[in-house]
């Protein structure tokens, strides 16, 4: 039998379920609000963890292709104190392949493949429990009808509402970010600064980390303490202002590292919201969720992963145990709030210590993870 299924969103965690699926011949629909896939910024660089999302890719038939395209050396990781010396400089082997990076954009593209996305298609609602499935309603009034519909669209997802009435809480820290390009060139000092992967400077209740990804661009994030409307009094098209405001609150860091956000071109205000630690919902026939959807945590690498690895693991389940879709489902949901909730424990643990009223519980935290 082959069962009606439509995942709303374009992400990893969708296309990682699409694709799994194509990959077993079964047909799916993606519906993506972006009206090409280039229509926005894909976003920064992900490190893909070898047990989950360089699984999830494994399981799509993709790893080759994720490995000729990802940067083993993106791994490495720098941290200096406010004063700009350095208290860590780590380097990865040569062929250490535990986390490596590759850019957002070229991951989307790995995973697009074949895959038909029906673009423009925003979803406004979805309605479990009509007589022939899951109703989605579509911008501009239009309906289809689906066994199953897997919310994978995000923090503020339109299907959540569909299983559960939770809604992201402001964790207190607010991510602004830049970028810099052509960054060897234009940058050199910036460049040097950086390395080949990343690096990170913390201080009080605030962090300055920078990103390398391919071609020279470097994606640049401010993090701080803040109220959410800290940004109330200037206006968001005033780009001076905006850096000012910035440089203010890292005033006393030594120059190279404010050299990070005086040479941004453009800032970007990204408050932090999550869901709580411990999200489940009451399972409801016919919609499921997936990655922030689901279990919106703080961004320490671990939500692309689980969200690809969630949406290949429901796909691999459905394509292969062609029996009752339901009980698929809620095995699937039971397998992934377990595995999210430790996550979600650990990445808000994570957060308070990196920023936090005492910098060295970033370092010890960095000491905890990296290897030897």
């Amino acid at each position: 039998m082959r069962h009606r299924i439509a995942v709303v969103g374009g992400g990893p965690a969708g296309l990682a379920f699409a694709r799994v699926l194509h990959r077993h011949g079964h047909p799916v629909t993606v519906f993506e609000r972006d009206p090409a896939p280039d229509a926005r910024p894909p976003g920064g660089t992900l490190d893909l963890h070898e047990e989950l999302g360089q699984l999830a890719l494994d399981k799509a038939g993709l790893l080759a292709g994720f490995q000729a395209l990802s940067r083993p050396e993106g791994q490495a990781m720098r941290i200096l104190r406010p004063d700009g010396s350095v208290l860590r400089d780590w380097r990865p082997r040569p062929d250490d392949r535990a986390n490596p990076e590759i850019d957002r954009g070229q991951l989307r593209d790995l995973l697009l493949g074949p895959l038909d996305v029906r673009w423009g298609r925003g979803v406004t609602q979805v309605e479990p429990g009509t007589r022939d499935g899951a109703l989605v309603h579509l911008a501009h009034g239009r309906r289809e009808t689906f066994d199953l519909v897997v919310g994978a669209d995000g923090a503020w997802s339109r299907v959540r509402p569909a299983v559960s009435s939770v809604t992201p809480h402001y964790t207190g820290v607010t991510m602004v970010e830049t970028s810099l390009d052509d960054v060897d060139t234009r940058h050199p000092d910036i460049a040097r600064l950086i390395g080949d992967g990343s690096v990170a400077v913390y201080g009080v209740n605030r962090a300055l980390v920078a990103q390398r990804n391919s071609g020279g661009h470097v994606k640049v994030y401010a993090q701080f303490r803040a109220p959410l409307d800290w940004h109330a009094n200037l206006d968001p098209a005033d780009v001076e202002a905006l850096r000012s405001s910035l440089l203010a609150l890292f005033d006393g860091w030594a120059a190279p590292v404010l050299g990070l956000l005086r040479q941004g071109a453009a800032f970007v205000h990204r408050p932090l919201y999550v869901l709580p630690e411990s999200h489940t919902w009451t399972h409801v026939p016919g919609v499921t969720l997936l990655g922030d959807a689901a279990h919106l945590m703080p961004p320490l690498g671990a939500g692309a992963n689980l969200a690809m690895l969630e949406g290949a693991e429901l796909a691999e389940s459905i394509a292969t145990c062609p029996g009752d879709l339901d009980e698929a489902v809620r095995a699937f949901e039971e397998h992934m709030w377990a595995r999210a909730g430790r996550w979600a424990k650990i990445t808000t643990a994570g957060l308070e210590r990196l920023v936090s009223p005492d910098p060295a519980d970033a370092l010890a935290l960095f000491d905890q993870v990296q290897p030897s």
